[in-house]
């Protein structure tokens, strides 16, 4: 029989290329699907009908299939209204800040927006306070609604600086509404344009709103809505909708924002329904009530296409002067910049970071001089859209950098760049609009390591790192080696250089020099003068490299004779640690086998006629051994994850795993003369055989398969990575 083998990782690739390959044909059957168009029920006279909406971003104008726009919120709500119900239109929060629609005079256009639709009441989100105060509260008093944040005060006089609630008349009884922003805000805005205000965060939070809730029931409030900005992403804990309202009590209805979450008919908390519709006026939310029963839903862009003519006309006439004002071209891309959020720049280096903070250390050395600034870092989250390859123009500039930051230089020394580093990927792998985009820095992330909270961050609700240089190390700043004395010059945006979002340690920087350059100017700068005009995909085609992020436990020995093996299986990302860190004693579980496999092969998606196997609830094997069941690699109906795995059995399944793949070895004689070869149980020989002929499982030091025996977690690194030498006829095995 002649040795036909085949590279693990072309195997993988091969089935992404397969899906890729599919991937129009299906995207063509979804766009062939009809959809059902939306209608207003029959039965809402005298019903409460709530439509909402959050982070609509400048997304005003209606595009039929992509976007409602406001002018269809307009005519969606003038359809309730004709069949009877009283309509309550509400935003949650980030309507004033995205595209140039709304961005370039600072919001006021959202709010005429608003105005022409009628909302009824709105909640600020964090980017209201992208621009001064001053811009802020002259939208307030243009805004024919009220602006509702209970939890903004003024730090002197602890007063409420904006409205706190309000009080509707309808069918159903008195209605009340209170409004909360994200603590956030502190950090996620400018600290110029929160100096004054304290935003209540964690139980003070919880407190503020229950105050709320008493004060309208006193009020005799028969139905309490709270509208909130405050999402459920993970890096907002504790101040996240769900984590206030499972200890808030008499709320009915939760309208939130700020986290972009698709809730399609609401998520209950506590005594509450919380809805949210996503993004950029995608959905609209309509929540219907009797006060006795509620029925929460999206409306989606391609169920509702109707509009309002007047709105309309109000959002169209603006954006078509923005659009003659901003559509000229000064440049082109030859690649797709990636400007998403996860993945993205929120959870690893991308090209629009690099080209971002390249253009930021060149526009910076222009001010201060060529041999003058060391590098240059940007947080992630303040990029905000992707630029698709052709030309590029204005637009596109304002609405990946919407917020106006102007280019500055801060000298830090080599210890506070670590922490900000450390703290600004504190999450990191789940995303943070912190994480530093950067040109002039390579570092490198550990995932494996635990990031441990210090004290609190004055003003914020981010920590500093109790231990800066436990998750980051930085290799070089400026091309040369990073000191923790040493004093850098790094170019980064006004806002991080204030301390805003997790880099509060930049508040102690020297040296503080304002270029007065806008961050979209610098772009087209270096884009026209050092580009050519021209951003190749040569350049930046794909990330530089310039952080790396790896997932490698603490409790790693680099001496033991298992570390070479571990780090590339685990930088593979075939096998992760556990939550005593990688635990290389310990034994491994047939659960971690058969997942580790499923890691290798990509984690390929299940068919839609794909059998399962009985398992525990929520069990995080579970895609694994359905993947292994259905590929015929696992044959047992249902599956027991304490079950103990032999050596003999698990080469069993590492055999059949290489003949799916076609993998064939020659010979099978030299495993006999293993001096307990008899020890073997017959289901077994021939798996252990093909994995000593493959060199895949070669028995231990002194030749014995061990087969009754199990293999530690250690050893199973090394069989991983002897599995991928036979796969690519490289290095011989070693023992295992």
């Amino acid at each position: 029989m002649s040795m036909k083998k085949k590279k693990l990782l072309s195997l993988a690739l091969s089935l992404v290329m397969a899906f890729s390959l599919a991937a129009p044909v299906m995207a063509a059957d979804e766009e062939e699907t009809p959809v059902t168009p939306y209608t207003v029920p029959a039965d809402v006279k005298d019903k409460l009908v709530v439509i909402h909406t959050n982070d609509t971003h400048g997304h005003d104008v209606a595009v039929e299939g992509e976007t409602v726009g406001t002018a269809g919120v307009a005519a969606l709500k003038k359809d309730f209204e004709a069949a009877g119900a009283k309509v309550l239109l509400l935003s949650a929060g980030d309507f004033s800040q995205g595209t140039t629609l709304v961005s370039l005079d600072k919001g006021a256009s959202a709010v005429d927006f608003m105005n022409a639709a009628g909302y009824d009441a709105a909640s600020l989100g964090n980017h209201e306070f992208d621009y001064k105060m001053e811009a802020l509260k002259a939208n307030a008093e243009k805004a024919e609604f009220p602006i509702l944040a209970a939890n903004i005060v003024d730090t002197e006089t602890k007063k409420p600086v904006f409205g706190d609630h309000i009080t509707f008349d309808t069918p159903i009884g008195k209605v009340g509404v209170f409004g909360l922003d994200t603590p956030e805000t502190m950090t996620k805005a400018h600290p110029d344009n929160v100096k004054g205000l304290t935003f209540y965060q964690g139980e003070e939070l919880v407190k503020c709103a229950q105050d709320q809730v008493d004060a309208l029931k006193a009020d005799k409030c028969d139905y309490v809505i709270a509208l909130c900005h405050l999402g459920v992403d993970p890096e907002s804990e504790p101040n996240r909708s769900t984590d206030v309202f499972a200890k808030v009590t008499g709320v009915d209805l939760v309208v939130d924002g700020h986290s972009h979450t698709v809730m399609d008919g609401g998520e209950k908390v506590g005594d509450a329904l919380v809805v949210s519709t996503g993004e950029y006026l995608n959905n609209v939310g309509v929540v219907i009530t009797d006060g006795k029963t509620t029925e929460a839903a999206l409306v989606s862009a391609a169920q509702y296409t109707k509009v309002d003519e007047a709105v309309a006309k109000v959002v169209n006439d603006k954006n078509a002067e923005i659009e003659a004002e901003m559509s000229k071209s000064f440049g082109k891309t030859e690649v797709t910049l990636n400007g998403e959020r996860d993945p993205g720049n929120r959870t690893m280096e991308t090209n629009l970071g690099d080209f971002a903070t390249d253009a930021l250390l060149w526009q910076a050395k222009q001010s201060l001089g060529e041999d003058k600034v060391d590098a240059a870092l940007t947080n992630g989250g303040g990029i905000r859209a992707s630029i698709a390859a052709g030309d590029i123009t204005m637009n596109d500039m304002k609405t990946v950098f919407p917020f106006g930051n102007t280019v500055v230089t801060i000298d830090v020394t080599g210890a506070q760049l670590l922490e900000a580093l450390e703290a600004a990927t504190c999450s990191t792998p789940t995303a943070i609009g912190a994480f530093p985009q950067v040109s002039g820095i390579d570092f490198t992330i550990n995932t494996g390591v635990a990031y441990v909270n210090g004290e609190q961050y004055p003003d914020s609700t981010y920590y500093a790192p109790a231990n800066p240089g436990s998750r980051v190390t930085i290799a070089t700043v400026g091309g040369e080696a990073w000191a923790a004395d040493a004093t850098y010059t790094i170019a980064t945006n006004d806002f991080t250089a204030a301390g805003g979002d997790t880099y509060y340690v930049f508040k102690a920087g020297k040296n503080v020099t304002m270029t007065a350059v806008a961050m979209e100017d610098a772009l087209i700068n270096y884009t026209n003068e050092v580009l050519k005009g021209t951003i190749t995909a040569e350049q930046y085609g794909e990330a530089a490299g310039r952080i790396t992020i790896v997932n490698r436990p603490a409790d790693l020995d680099a001496n033991e004779w298992y570390y070479a093996a571990t780090i590339q299986v685990l930088d593979n990302g075939y096998l992760k640690g556990t939550d005593k860190g990688f635990d290389a004693a310990a034994n491994v579980t047939v659960a971690t086998v058969y997942q580790t496999l499923y890691n290798i092969e990509g984690k390929p998606a299940a068919a839609e006629d794909a059998k399962t196997v009985t398992m525990p609830e929520g069990a995080w094997y579970a895609d694994a051994i359905n993947w292994a069941f259905n590929a015929g690699l696992y044959t047992a109906e249902s599956f027991d994850a304490d079950a103990v795995i032999t050596r003999s059995a698990l080469a069993t399944i590492v055999a059949n795993y290489c003949q799916s793949k076609d993998l064939a070895v020659e010979g099978g004689m030299a495993v006999k003369e293993a001096p307990d070869y008899d020890q073997v149980p017959e289901a077994d020989v021939a798996g252990v055989g093909y994995c000593f002929e493959a060199g895949i499982m070669t028995g231990n030091e002194a030749g014995a398969l061990v087969p009754a025996g199990q293999l530690t977690r250690a050893e199973w690194a090394q069989v991983l990575v002897n599995l991928e030498a036979f796969t690519t006829e490289s290095a011989p095995a070693k023992a295992a």
